[in-house]
């Protein structure tokens, strides 16, 4: 009897080695692909946001990633910026909202130099299909709503759904995830409002083990990325 629980289970921990070995391989073979699918869907977005007409540089590499900040959702973030014959046109702010109604939403949002929302698009999340997925342009035009919108003392009130007395539709029966996309584009906006001339002027880091760390109400400043930043 002993023999054969023995047995079963040296049958039952190779079963569970070869198991995890085959995820292990799985996952070292398809992460990498699946990265560079990511970032080539960022590229296609970070065109949308920011026309053609108003730049001349390689968004993708014109970069500057932050340390994690609270405003941004929390996480370490990056910002390109958009460049035309020289001359700063516009800041595409990563950002994360981590309150969406099944977890976090990632976006962008363009900022031009004059304050005015270029556009926002989701990047990523798993909001419920055919209620809160209405962020993505695929399903919904709701995110276009956000072009051309400013935020300042006028128009801070806007900067809510309707429900809540502002100017952006909520969704029915789903109000928690527009809400949710709404703070996060105006904190965005809002940031790059702040931080614009120390975001244009930054070195570029997004190619190196670097970061910028912003601190409540101070300028950036240069520092290395720990270890266990994410």
């Amino acid at each position: 009897m002993n023999k054969m629980v023995g047995k079963n289970g040296l049958i039952l921990g190779a079963f569970a080695l070869v198991t995890t070995s085959i995820i292990a391989l799985t996952y070292s073979f398809t992460h990498e692909r699946i990265e560079q699918a990511k970032e080539k869907q960022l590229l296609g977005t970070l065109n949308q946001v920011v026309v053609k007409a108003l730049h001349d540089n390689e968004l993708h590499l014109d970069c500057v990633r932050l340390s994690p900040l609270e405003q941004l959702g929390g996480n370490s973030q990056r910002v390109f910026r958009s460049r035309l014959n020289g001359e700063n046109t516009a800041l595409i702010i990563e950002t994360t909202a981590p309150d969406g109604y099944s977890g976090a939403i990632d976006l962008v949002v363009a900022i031009d130099t004059k304050d005015t929302v270029l556009g926002a698009r989701v990047i990523n999340h798993k909001e419920t299909p055919g209620l809160g997925d209405k962020i993505e342009l695929r399903i919904s035009d709701w995110i276009l709503s956000f072009a051309n919108q400013t935020f300042n003392d006028q128009t801070q009130d806007r900067w809510q759904v309707k429900k809540d007395g502002g100017q952006f539709d909520q969704f029915t029966g789903a109000t928690i995830t527009p809400r949710a996309v709404v703070n996060a584009i105006k904190q965005a906006t809002i940031f790059g409002q702040n931080y614009k001339s120390q975001l244009f002027d930054a070195a570029s880091n997004c190619q190196t083990d670097n970061v910028l760390t912003i601190a409540a109400g101070s300028d950036i400043s240069s520092s290395e990325k720990e270890s266990n930043s994410e």
